[in-house]
């Protein structure tokens, strides 16, 4: 199979464009899955996708693009790709986010180099064997256990035709657990994971603990209405919540007031949503939660724009001491509404607590809930972001200072705007895994929070 950095390179020799883009990505995976304590499946698979993105100009700012992705590993195939992508961006309307191409001397990153030649990143069903020796542990308990850990390596080759070469390994990692106990009208179930790189860092006999924690608090049951709760929202839980309040945070939507950050006149930048000094960032530097330094994108929308490939990827600051501080501008949206370039994040973290540990903050509580997690979470009204969902694996009744029983299932409808400005307390940040949107964003640290009024709209019958 041809090298990833050759095909790059071959590709942009083919092209008849004004100008192309071709962006290649390797991924290796690996998975384990288990139920009922035994191991049932792993295997491991490798894949390419590749697009080329061809792009002819009526004017500096005006110009056509087209692209076009395959999976294709076969060389004879790249021409054909190449012809594609060209023709398309013949027939295409002229692009509304037009801008220069980047050049290597318009940004700070350094060039691919020595890296720009060499094989891509791998993983294997090895990097379980930990893993799978310490879960054999738990499956000798009378508890059910059922879950999934997967491993990718996905490395990223971005060529332009005007000099940019950029390469980049992004390993991506998770473990989930849960575990039921009894059975019928007496079941109980419970959820624990974690994010991780490369799986070293990954503490199965701790996570077995808190599990059977969990599954202990279910001895009891107390049936709940519907209504407002002081409510513990544990870091996955802040974690789901937080993310899509900055998937909603588009420059250009706010702008237009077609989103929660719009106001009369403009956006809500500068607007204190907390009075706690809680700051929302991205950061591809955050230790163990490293992203691609640079954007590498082969479709334009609100948040990422063609022309943009290469651009630096830096920390970016989404609330500062409660206060909103960004929103996201891809170039051409930036020089439209006269705001600093952002580029949106591939990790989440929400500083600023008071360092408590959720045991703390449980020890705190006279009377409220504590929950596990959140899923199934849509968005009722763009205009205010108020989400509704559904809580899952575990709600437990907290009284005096402890965890005295588990308690129904609930929907809820809530905004996380809303939520930080009523937030009373906040604990320690901890690297945490969201449980909804794992499938799509992993590298988070979130601290837990304390809701004085967390609307319960509705008892759920889920588990």
């Amino acid at each position: 199979m041809m090298p990833a950095g050759a095909v790059v390179e071959q590709a942009l020799a083919l092209s008849h464009a004004d100008e192309a883009v071709v962006i290649v990505t390797d991924a290796h995976e690996a998975s384990l899955r288990w139920a009922g304590n035994s191991m049932t499946t792993n295997g491991s698979s490798f894949s390419r996708d590749w697009a080329v993105i061809s792009i002819f100009r009526d004017g500096p700012n005006s110009a056509r693009v087209g692209s076009l992705s395959s999976t294709s590993v076969d060389p004879a195939e790249i021409e054909a790709v190449v012809r594609a992508s060209e023709a398309a961006a013949r027939t295409a309307e002229p692009a509304k986010d037009a801008m220069p191409l980047l050049t290597p001397d318009s940004d700070a990153l350094p060039d691919a180099g020595s890296d720009w030649a060499s094989a891509p990143g791998s993983t294997g069903i090895e990097v379980f064997t930990d893993l799978a020796r310490d879960l054999a542990g738990g499956f000798d308990g009378t508890d059910r256990l059922y879950g999934f850990a997967y491993h990718q390596m996905h490395t990223t080759w971005l060529g332009t035709s005007t000099g940019i070469r950029r390469r980049f390994v992004q390993p991506t990692g998770s473990v989930e657990i849960n575990g039921k106990r009894g059975e019928g009208a007496d079941l109980a179930s419970a959820w624990v994971g974690v994010g991780t790189a490369d799986f070293t860092d990954v503490d199965v006999p701790g996570l077995l603990t808190e599990l059977s924690r969990r599954l202990d608090w279910s001895k009891r049951r107390v049936e709940l209405p519907a209504g407002r709760y002081e409510t513990l929202l544990p870091p996955s839980a802040v974690a789901d919540l937080m993310i899509y309040l900055a998937w909603s945070m588009e420059g250009r939507g706010a702008h237009e007031g077609h989103s929660a950050f719009a106001k009369a006149g403009g956006t809500r930048i500068g607007e204190r949503l907390s009075d706690i000094p809680l700051t929302l960032y991205s950061d591809p530097s955050a230790s163990g939660l490293e992203y691609r330094p640079f954007v590498a994108t082969s479709s334009s929308s609100e948040s990422l724009s063609v022309f943009d490939n290469g651009l630096p990827a830096r920390r970016v600051d989404w609330l500062r001491d409660g206060v909103i501080e960004s929103l996201v501008y891809p170039r051409a949206t930036a020089t439209e509404f006269d705001a600093p370039t952002t580029v949106p994040g591939d990790n989440l973290l929400l500083t600023g607590g008071s360092g408590a540990s959720i045991d703390a903050m449980i020890a705190n509580t006279e009377r409220g809930l504590l929950l596990t997690t959140l899923w199934y979470i849509r968005e009722v009204d763009p205009a205010t972001l108020l989400l509704t969902g559904l809580t899952r694996d575990g709600v437990y009744l907290v009284e005096n200072g402890e965890v005295t029983a588990a308690v129904n299932n609930f929907r809820f409808n809530e905004s996380p705007i809303d939520l930080l400005r009523r937030t009373t307390e906040a604990g320690a940040t901890e690297t945490t895994l969201p449980r909804e949107w794992k499938d799509w964003f992993t590298r988070t640290a979130m601290p837990p929070l304390r809701i004085p009024d967390f609307h319960m709209s509705s008892v759920s019958q889920a588990t």
